[in-house]
């Protein structure tokens, strides 16, 4: 049985530790609210832009322009898989859930993959396990800005161009509540074509048209395109870290309420158990005094 010095000492830790946690959740939820506005501020945008860069890839040549080139798969095919994680940790499971879905994505494809790792924690996991990895960006969300994503846009477009890769997918945690994240696993390049519900769909062979409708094109078309695809990825790549830096915080606040509420009951099962071994030990005492006065 251990003596009450010994649970002093282990309440007082407990206690410490709850402080600790109860200060990370209030951070946390201060930068959750910046983190938050910043994603509504660009979700509209760019999930717009996607939806028609997508219808409209499916109405032209795939030709018009290197990133619209649909790529047939084969044993020689090669997939960059942009994975974005965190730097720290004591977010529940937020950076094991993307591990995960990372690391299932490349061991169920047939054709080899390079990865592009966001984030600390996607570093050291694929890192010690000899995966091959192409690039790393680590302490970028210390103070994420649009430049970050363009530099990870870059780096992916550059490796479709030259023919390093057929494929670009970004896997990371989309932000959907406080208490929920979403696991994404987005095709980035080439540019995915939808039909006319919306759904994604191959390229048609020879840029034949999947609808009756079109567009007008002012300026043309090349142009447009030169303009519009390059900004698209970088857009994609930062919403994608907004996302993950806003669900990141939600995590963690949400991590840290739980472990607040547990050191609490936790300190009331050692308060409760500290004051029956000393209601123990005062009726030991007791009883000693007592059979000591009848002994005489």
């Amino acid at each position: 049985m251990p003596s009450l010095i010994d649970l002093r000492r282990r309440i007082r830790a407990v206690k410490n530790t709850q402080q600790i946690t109860k200060a990370m959740k209030m951070v946390a939820a201060s930068k959750l609210r910046r983190a938050q506005d910043r994603v509504m501020g660009a979700r509209p945008y760019a999930v717009q832009m996607q939806r028609v860069l997508r219808s409209v890839a499916s109405r032209v040549d795939q030709s018009i322009h290197p990133l619209l080139t649909v790529r047939e798969e084969g044993p020689e095919s090669r997939t960059l898989v942009i994975v974005v994680t965190a730097d720290k940790g004591l977010c529940g499971s937020f950076n094991t859930n993307i591990i995960k879905a990372g690391a299932g994505y490349v061991l169920d494809r047939a054709q080899s993959c390079t990865l592009g790792l966001v984030g600390r924690k996607g570093k050291e996991y694929f890192g010690r396990r000899g995966y091959d990895v192409m690039f790393e960006q680590v302490g970028i969300f210390q103070k994420l800005r649009f430049e970050d994503a363009r530099d990870i846009a870059q780096i992916a477009m550059d490796a479709f161009l030259e023919g390093k890769v057929d494929r670009v997918m970004l896997i990371f945690n989309e932000f959907k509540s406080v208490m929920t994240q979403r696991v994404v696993i987005d095709q980035l390049l080439p540019i995915a074509h939808v039909d006319e519900a919306g759904a994604m769909a191959p390229a048609a062979p020879g840029g034949d048209p999947r609808a009756q409708v079109d567009y007008l094109y002012e300026p043309e078309p090349q142009e447009i395109f030169n303009q519009l695809l390059p900004r698209y990825v970088e857009v994609q790549v930062y919403r994608a870290l907004l996302e993950s830096n806003a669900a990141f915080y939600a995590a963690q606040m949400t991590a840290m309420d739980t472990a607040t509420k547990n050191s609490a009951e936790m300190i009331a099962n050692l308060t409760l158990y500290m004051n029956k071994v000393r209601q123990a030990a005062i009726t030991r005492e007791i009883i000693e005094v007592v059979s000591g006065a009848e002994a005489l």
